[in-house]
């Protein structure tokens, strides 16, 4: 609520922090159930493929850990239009460079400390790439929106 009591709206790459947000939210609950969550002793491997959401994502214990932090970022940079801009950059960057260290590395090493695997790391890339594709685009838009408004 603004000061002289009318309220402001969000922008379209705020209210999509705020999904971002909750999505990430849900992946690291369902990363923390036995059963959605395969090979659920895997979950504290650091060396090495661990458990598999939906027995297709490799994820362990520190990836849910990313994951909830993606999730409080996104319901953080929410409050604003600049730090949704950040959140969906910054966060595109982050995990285009999880992508590539995981396809460089042998998973099956002590480097694999993630515990990503073939479909995790295609995922990140999407992840990567959809969330640049949001930052530039809708953040954009939004700008050209506000400025129009000014």
């Amino acid at each position: 609520m603004r000061r002289d009591g009318g309220t402001r709206e969000r922008t379209d790459i705020q209210r999509a922090a705020l999904a971002f947000g909750a999505v990430f939210l849900l992946v690291t609950i369902l990363g923390f159930i036995p059963g959605i969550t395969t090979d659920y002793d895997r979950l504290t491997t650091f060396d090495d493929v661990g458990a598999e959401i939906f027995g297709i994502f490799g994820v362990n214990i520190l990836e849910n850990i990313v994951h909830l932090l993606y999730a409080i970022a996104g319901f953080a940079a929410a409050a604003s239009f600049v730090a949704s801009r950040n959140y969906f950059i910054w966060g595109g960057a982050v995990y285009l460079v999880v992508w590539l260290y995981g396809i460089l590395i042998d998973l099956e090493s002590s480097a694999n400390f993630l515990g990503v695997n073939t479909a995790a790391n295609w995922l990140h890339f999407l992840l990567g790439v959809v969330m640049l594709a949001v930052g530039f685009l809708l953040g954009r838009r939004d700008y050209e929106r506000r400025a129009a408004a000014a």
